[in-house]
């Protein structure tokens, strides 16, 4: 791409304007963003100017909402109406959803009464929705078309349309009667009849599913393309992987965000001021450094105990860091399980009873090892079993709180990355500082 970006800059530099032209086109529309970060504004309009109708709308959708305002408002009426014309619906309904309210004023005057419709309709459905993210352009078909028939429709409407791939025969009414695969009328005779190849077996989502699931839908199944039907069984629209892929990815960064004690962002990391990252992460660090406090009381319960054996104060450390270690990667693995439908709520017991095993042998390594060390370098018995008993009990708290609390916040509907390693290492700090006094009082008579 650096080497691409220097023969553009060169080429503008001295104006060679039909072969950059040609160059241009030549560039993947996924591309130009990388590209536009390294020329300055005047130089990404001139370049944006010299596009195919056709390109520029696909590179427009491509870019970020910042670079899209900007040459918004640089373009002329009658430009920005010829990249709008161009645009999907879905892709012309986030760009208004993400601009300000001047620019969607500009936006809309340019868009004829028909698109604005749709446009409004799919703003009018809830955020989440399947039907937020679905559009509204898509190959119908009749069951009484031939394979020919087919193909005529197709060469004249399959240039508006998201995608060809996959085809929905629909009756009167609109209603979803079945699908038909492209590699499945280039397969047939031209003169046999839909009815007779499409498939009625046709999995649907509903405009207000939540998006999520329709994503975890084209994950399980492997589909390109998935129909949107409303109450009444008729097909609205549907939703292209590229669309899946998206919402799949905001919830995987929202998870590490939550996963990390972090508001979610809604922009990317540079985007984002200092003050608003600051919000977003102060509330939970403030929680949890207040909830330390319940550790520090417990240490000052057994100052007696330091007075008697002052070494124990060596192993807290080392015992907090471990408990927490191993919640971590209990949470980590069930909220995995958890959003990959892997694990279920009814799954609790068997998972439970999965860690408490895992963690008897882990627990028991982890004693073992510290014992050999602690008789090695203090030559002390009571210590080691006092050590080796305090981490066994530990990890058995710590991988079952790691597997407990996110199931338990599924349960209330809750999302399960709030229960991540911050939260659990809190608890599992408190939980390790009781249990190694307590088994050290017992043992050592202190």
């Amino acid at each position: 791409m650096e080497e691409i970006i220097d023969e553009i800059k060169e080429l503008i530099e001295n104006k060679r304007v039909s072969q950059l032209h040609k160059k241009l086109e030549t560039i993947n529309s996924a591309d130009f963003p990388t590209l536009f970060e390294e020329l300055d504004e005047e130089e990404v309009i001139v370049i944006y100017r010299l596009l195919s109708k056709e390109k520029a709308a696909e590179v427009f959708a491509e870019l970020d909402s910042d670079l899209q305002e900007s040459l918004i408002n640089a373009l002329t009426d009658k430009e920005l109406k010829s990249i709008i014309d161009q645009l999907f619906m879905d892709d012309a309904t986030d760009l208004i959803e993400e601009m300000p309210a001047n620019v969607v004023k500009r936006i809309l005057k340019n868009i004829n009464s028909e698109n604005r419709k749709i446009i409004n309709e799919l703003l009018d459905y809830p955020e989440d929705s399947a039907g937020s993210i679905m559009t509204v352009e898509f190959v119908d078909l009749k069951e009484s078309m031939t394979v020919q028939e087919a193909f005529d429709r197709i060469k004249k409407i399959g240039l508006k349309k998201e995608t060809v791939y996959n085809c929905y025969v629909t009756d009167a009414k609109r209603k979803l009667l079945g699908t038909v695969e492209l590699k499945d009328l280039l397969v047939s005779e031209r003169e046999e009849l839909i009815k007779d190849i499409m498939d009625t077996n046709t999995i649907t989502v509903t405009t207000i599913m939540d998006k999520e699931e329709v994503a975890k839908k084209f994950d399980k199944y492997n589909f390109m393309a998935l129909p949107v039907v409303d109450k009444e069984e008729r097909l609205v629209g549907i939703i292209t992987i590229d669309d899946a892929i998206d919402v799949l990815q905001e919830e995987v960064a929202e998870d590490f965000e939550k996963m990390a004690a972090m508001q979610p962002i809604e922009d990317s990391y540079f985007k984002t001021s200092v003050i608003k990252h600051s919000k977003n992460r102060i509330v939970w660090l403030l929680f949890l450094m207040l909830s330390s406090i319940v550790t520090g009381t417990i240490i000052s319960k057994y100052e007696e105990a330091f007075a008697a054996v002052p070494i124990l104060v060596a192993f807290i450390p080392m015992l907090m860091d471990t408990g927490g270690n191993c919640g971590a990667q209990s949470s980590t693995l069930i909220i995995r399980g958890l959003a990959n439908d892997e694990i279920r709520i009814k799954d609790f017991f068997r998972v439970w009873w999965k860690e408490i095993r895992v963690a008897l042998i882990v627990g028991i390594i982890l004693a073992g090892v510290n014992g050999i060390r602690i008789l090695l370098q203090y030559q002390n018995l009571q210590l080691a079993y006092v050590v080796g008993i305090t981490l066994v009990i530990t990890v058995i708290i710590s991988k079952s709180l790691g597997c407990i609390l996110p199931i338990l916040a599924k349960k209330l509907k809750l999302d399960p990355a709030i229960m991540a390693a911050p939260l659990i290492t809190t608890i599992v700090d408190t939980c390790s500082v009781l249990i190694f006094f307590n088994v050290a009082v017992m043992i050592m008579n202190i």
